[in-house]
């Protein structure tokens, strides 16, 4: 008998996948967290059945959400990572050795743990003597913070649950607080293809644009993502991602990245008309 996981996109779409086995079930505190192996994706990560990252394709995710702030300004040294709890973002910032100082804040502690036993792909660099692992909620965390950090990177599930606060007006506001005064946020940002997946971000970029004096969103191609185009927001200070490329800068670094590029910087920022249309009626709310 064949064994599938299935994710459903909208009540009239699903994404399947043949399982080989299912390495692990269970759950914390806060969810359901279940580690999966398949043939075609390798092994893949799922928080209360929604497919977190799978290894043939993570890669993808974690480089966007990563190089292209990096890539803005040489002198992020102190950098917040919110969620995260695969490793993956914080795998890609450790390329950066003028990066002093990573506080990856994660609600789920067993979401690490099963990620460095399972999936060490993703979980490789979490014991790097720069990375202090906080195991507590992130609106709260940053709620502390002021002038502290040069970027902060959301890395966050979807808009419900344990991630629906990491959506609000009041968690932009505070991590504006939390940024010095060359600082940058990146987060995740959803997708425009389906309709609730538009909803949840028209009402994060709205948010954002009324935070921040410089507020974009970027794309990929994320081909297990829902519709497989996703975007990810970028906000500032001042910085603008399209003008301030340290193109020889980051080039001369040597990072070996498998999607990222600086001619990919610039044009993952030439968005769509529809995603434009979408985000015209966003507004500032």
């Amino acid at each position: 008998m064949e064994l599938w996981y299935t994710e459903n996109h909208t009540p009239d779409v699903k994404f399947s996948v043949r399982v080989d086995r299912h390495l692990v079930s269970e759950q914390s505190e806060y969810q359901r967290i279940d580690i999966f192996e398949s043939k075609e994706f390798g092994r893949f990560l799922t928080l209360d059945g929604y497919l977190m990252l799978t290894e043939k394709d993570e890669y993808i995710y974690h480089e966007m959400i990563t190089h292209v702030p990096m890539a803005v300004n040489p002198d992020i040294k102190n950098v917040l990572v919110i969620g995260a709890g695969d490793g993956g973002t914080v795998r890609e910032l450790t390329w950066y050795d003028h990066i002093e100082h990573i506080d990856m804040v994660e609600i789920d502690e067993m979401v690490v743990r099963l990620c460095r036993e399972y999936i060490p792909q993703t979980a490789c660099k979490l014991s790097d003597p720069r990375v202090d692992i906080h195991y507590e909620d992130g609106l709260r965390f940053v709620r502390r913070k002021e002038n502290e950090y040069d970027l902060i990177i959301v890395d966050s599930t979807d808009p419900f649950g344990v991630g629906e606060g990491l959506f609000t007006k009041e968690f932009y506001g505070n991590c504006y607080k939390a940024l010095t005064e060359n600082g940058i946020l990146v987060n995740q940002h959803e997708s425009t293809f389906y309709a609730s997946y538009a909803h949840s971000m028209k009402k994060a970029h709205s948010r954002i644009k009324s935070t921040f004096p410089v507020a974009l969103v970027y794309q990929a191609h994320i081909p297990t993502y829902p519709s497989g185009h996703w975007l990810f927001g970028f906000a500032s200070k001042g910085f603008d991602p399209r003008d301030d490329l340290k193109e020889e800068w980051w080039n001369s670094l040597g990072i070996k990245t498998k999607y990222y590029n600086t001619i990919l910087h610039r044009g993952c920022f030439a968005i769509p008309n529809n995603v434009r249309d979408t985000l015209r009626e966003s507004g500032g709310r």
